[in-house]
């Protein structure tokens, strides 16, 4: 156990300590990030006063301290320590499973029940923390990354079909066999005695039936989103810790700045462990821009100037295409799975000056796309239906949207095929009929890597779209049929597979917490979520008069007295890096030592030919699409070779002289 807690340290560099039963039968291991009360008293694993409940958590719980005064006025719990941690084992006490219910914030659990024998695994609602399982020589084996199972005798298979058909970023599976994320929302429960194994959904994400009105005015819904955002900022500042803002020149980070400053300079909040009213600081990433190309990469001046008209104090760090090589490895390390821009390494270089500068804690906008409408490719299935749920905003005509809806739509299929998908795909016909025809999954996996060799056919045919369908329970799917308008089945869907399995991961907690920051996510407070769910998709996209879309409005107009104008107009811009790099740079020199013949090969399902040719399009021809593929299949290399995976090989088939099969 001790290596284990080694190979995630970063995680918790302030303590470590396992705790083990009396029968041997079930051990929990810690290390600790001190964030609330730094004492020895707030280290893990927890116990209770009757030593009969022990657990461990990873991440943050919130509003812990109304919940520890009713737990004492009510039962007389006898806490150990002022952590809010602590109240997983005291709610458990009384309200067994239920206790997740009562949970608000980010959050991985492992808790184990003496008495009744009984090991409960949980994550968060939304998958802000990872938790990941396998079983092992006959051992169940739970971590919050899956380096942590290798002293343990786990050893790592790729899993080759999760790989082809974009399993390991849009469902349960990771990019080695047998190993499995425990889906956001959920609890995993195992009998000790029996080993039954048994996955429970103790929250999902809900949206209203398109066919019912709505009776809220738009002032109301403008209002209660920014009142329950405040609220969900306001609870996400308390630390003993230094608490800082993470900004570019969007809105999500932007409105959390400003929201931010308003409750420290004009409601008098503290934000951390902070006894000066006006010190906030926020930290920025610039980019250099490429001048060959009319995408603009580089928010820092939009950035600078939202700091400004908040009086905050501005870092910034300056990601060279040097500093990207030199982080490359360690970055997909971190990660566990691959990733295709590189603004993965300037969101972990970005953490790493947060934590140089004293910090360990940083608020960040993720989660504001998902739920507000912000991706431009959530506005084709806005449109593929009227909304009937309310009247408050300005609505296109029948004919408007239908039109508007043709020219999206083609717009969105020219840019599927250009980044790598095709009109077959597009089309894809089941998966699409399973969920009411929208295209979000096809967008979601438009991107299909191209450098398996020929026997990976045997595995079956890779369908992502199917991926992201089958993903859906059944119920959920009956529900995207007949009850949800299209866009809000398309943001259930976005944030069921790549907001969990990419943008939380490998934008979010594991290059965060790769230097032992802990980020927070407002958006994600799931009160403010469920409230933004409920609300109808023409506040959420709003049809201007001139057919223009809006995407964020509500937000955009909760946020409205705390931006710039210059943010509150503008439009949608992803944070990304670079994607073409010039032959002999820094990113070329590292790809091309990695991309070697033997290195591909070892892989055993990636062709050298195929791998070849894109390292050769992507420096020599600056091909974009090319770059990406040799990015992936460098990274796998360097996966392989940090988990010591053996290569992958045909399935063994056996025979018994006949040519059929029995």
């Amino acid at each position: 156990m001790h290596e284990s807690l080694e190979l995630i340290k970063h995680r918790g560099p302030d303590s470590s300590n396992t705790w083990i039963s009396e029968d041997c039968s079930v051990v929990l291991g810690h290390v600790r990030l001190a964030i609330i009360d730094l004492s020895t008293d707030g280290c893990q694993p927890l116990h209770d006063t009757e030593d009969t409940v022990h657990a461990v958590v990873n991440g943050e719980l919130y509003d812990y301290e109304k919940i520890r005064e009713e737990l004492i006025r009510d039962f007389g719990y006898q806490f150990k320590s002022k952590s809010d941690s602590e109240i997983v084992v005291a709610l458990y006490k009384y309200y067994g499973v239920n206790f997740l219910s009562r949970l608000r914030g980010e959050f991985s659990i492992c808790l184990y029940d003496s008495v009744h024998r009984h090991f409960i695994a949980a994550r968060d609602r939304f998958g802000i923390k990872p938790l990941f399982y396998t079983i092992a020589n006959g051992r169940l084996l739970v971590a919050a990354e899956i380096k942590a199972f290798l002293p343990l005798g786990w050893q790592a298979e790729w899993d080759v079909k999760s790989l082809m058909d974009q399993g390991w970023s849009n469902d349960e599976r990771a990019v080695f066999k047998g190993v499995r994320k425990l889906r956001p929302g959920q609890y995993l429960t195992v009998d000790v005695d029996t080993g039954h194994l048994e996955h429970r959904q103790y929250w999902d994400i809900q949206y209203p039936d398109k066919h019912v009105k709505d009776p809220r005015s738009a002032e109301e819904m403008v209002l209660g989103v920014r009142e329950r955002l405040l609220e969900a900022i306001r609870l996400r500042l308390r630390a003993d810790v230094p608490v800082g803002v993470f900004l570019s020149g969007g809105i999500d980070s932007s409105v959390i700045a400003g929201m931010v400053t308003h409750l420290v300079k004009e409601r008098g909040e503290q934000i951390g462990n902070e006894t000066e009213k006006d010190r906030v600081c926020c930290f920025s990433i610039k980019f250099d821009d490429d001048e060959e190309s009319d995408h603009k990469y580089d928010e820092m001046p939009i950035a600078e100037r939202t700091a400004a008209f908040l009086g905050v104090n501005f870092q910034s760090v300056h990601m060279t295409e040097a500093v990207l090589a030199e982080n490359f490895e360690e970055a997909v390390w971190h990660c566990e799975h691959y990733f295709s821009d590189l603004n993965v390494i300037g969101k972990k270089c970005l953490a790493k000056a947060t934590t140089d500068a004293g910090f360990k804690v940083v608020l960040t906008g993720e989660g504001a796309d998902e739920h507000f409408g912000g991706y431009p490719l959530y506005q084709a299935d806005f449109l593929r239906e009227p909304d009937l749920t309310t009247d408050v905003v300005h609505k296109l005509s029948e004919e408007e949207r239908v039109a508007k809806l043709v020219t999206i739509e083609k717009e969105n299929e020219a840019e599927y095929i250009r980044i790598g998908g095709n009109t077959a795909g597009w089309h894809a016909g089941v998966a699409r009929r399973m969920l009411n025809n929208i295209i979000t999954p096809a967008y979601m996996t438009a991107f299909t890597y191209q450098f398996y060799e020929k026997w990976t056919s045997e595995l079956g045919q890779a369908e992502a779209m199917l991926t992201v369908a089958n993903n859906a329970n059944g119920v959920v799917r009956d529900t995207i049929l007949n009850k949800w308008h299209p866009l809000h089945s398309a943001q259930y869907l976005w944030s069921k597979g790549h907001l969990s399995s990419i943008f939380l991961s490998c934008l979010g907690d594991r290059v965060e917490m790769a230097h032992s920051l802990e980020a927070r996510t407002p958006f994600l407070d799931h009160p403010l979520a469920e409230y933004v769910n409920s609300l109808p998709p023409s506040v959420k996209i709003k049809a201007g008069e001139d057919q223009v879309l809006t995407e964020k409005w509500v937000l955009r107009e909760a946020a409205r007295p705390f931006i710039t104008d210059e943010i509150y107009k503008r439009r949608k811009h992803p944070y990304s890096a670079p994607i073409l790099y010039k032959r002999d740079g820094p990113i070329h020199k590292v790809v091309s030592k990695i991309l070697t013949r033997e290195n591909v090969e070892g892989l055993g399902f990636a062709d050298w030919n195929k791998a070849e040719r894109f390292l050769h399009e992507a420096f020599e021809e600056q091909s974009a699409t090319a770059m990406r593929q040799a990015f992936a299949i460098s990274q796998l290399i360097i996966l392989g070779q940090r988990f010591k995976v053996p290569p992958a090989q045909p399935r063994k088939r056996m025979t018994n002289g006949n040519s059929k099969s029995h």
